[in-house]
């Protein structure tokens, strides 16, 4: 167990010097400070100025987005789905988060109710965790077996290039947080009556298990990284940082008329980088 861990009360409703500290470092993060928050504000609208944009050329050409949102609990996926979305038509534009599966749906085919979701022409689906359920949560809280991880990670770029080859642009980001940052968000839920409602037992239960979950990422990024279909690392204790960085890589990444180079501004290379390289420094994390 880490040090992180020792002392650490959930219900106290002081958080301990130690994480508060080290929170915005932890996890490798490459920055001393947040970002300015009216510097973000300024980008943040430039980027969703251009997102409306994209929008407006997906109605014409029919573009089908799909982007996948993977990470710790509390590595901030719905936050960062909340502001890709803030300014788009909801009609064209969803957010996907899946309940656990009926008694009927553990009997499908695994992918089958994810297939439910894919976009029509035009249309945008986000997923606040996706199919990599069974790569992570599952294989981790016991939710699974491994034979079905295996088969699972056997399967996947397979599924995934079949929907690239239908012509869907697929988008894969794991948000990375550190130990402490992912404490002191726990922490910040349990004491915000706005925020409690985001705690559950399976959260919990994660904190004790911050090992065998990087274990699982390891193995997913290793299976899953392809070329049709790479995963992108966000550092993401800060969320300013790590939204715009998202929202720059699918524009970046896309054509569309009225796409302004500048106004989108470049990708943040410390913060969105490539698996191989994250995983030959930061793996145990």
């Amino acid at each position: 167990m880490s040090n992180a861990l020792e002392g650490f009360d959930l219900e106290d409703p002081v958080l301990p010097r130690a994480i508060k500290k080290k929170a915005l470092e932890s996890g490798g993060f490459p920055y001393d400070e947040k970002l300015d928050s009216e510097i973000y504000d300024t980008e943040m609208l430039q980027v969703q100025r251009q997102l409306a944009l994209l929008q407006h050329d997906q109605q014409k050409t029919g573009k089908r987005i799909v982007i996948v949102f993977e990470g710790r609990d509390a590595a901030g996926k719905g936050g960062s789905i909340a502001s890709y979305l803030e300014n788009l038509n909801p009609r064209y534009n969803m957010s996907v988060a899946l309940p656990k599966p009926s008694d009927r749906e553990r009997t499908q085919w695994y992918f089958q109710r994810y297939v439910d979701w894919m976009p029509a022409a035009g249309e945008q689906v986000l997923f606040d965790r996706s199919w990599y359920n069974r790569a992570g949560v599952e294989p981790v809280m016991g939710f699974c077996t491994p034979e079905e991880t295996t088969r699972f990670l056997e399967a996947v770029p397979d599924f995934e290039k079949m929907l690239v080859e239908d012509g869907i642009h697929l988008f894969k980001f794991w948000l990375t947080i550190g130990r402490e940052m992912q404490l002191k968000r726990f922490h910040d839920r349990r004491h915000d009556p706005l925020k409690v409602w985001k705690l559950s037992p399976i959260d919990l239960e994660a904190l004790k298990r911050f090992d065998d979950y990087t274990k699982a990422r390891n193995r997913m990024l290793e299976a899953s990284h392809t070329e049709h279909a790479p995963w992108r690392i966000v550092f993401n204790n800060d969320k300013k940082r790590g939204r715009l960085g998202i929202i720059r890589s699918v524009l970046q990444a896309l054509s569309y008329e009225g796409k302004d180079d500048k106004l989108i501004g470049a990708v943040d290379g410390k913060i969105v980088v490539d698996p191989q390289a994250f995983m030959k420094s930061h793996s145990e994390m």
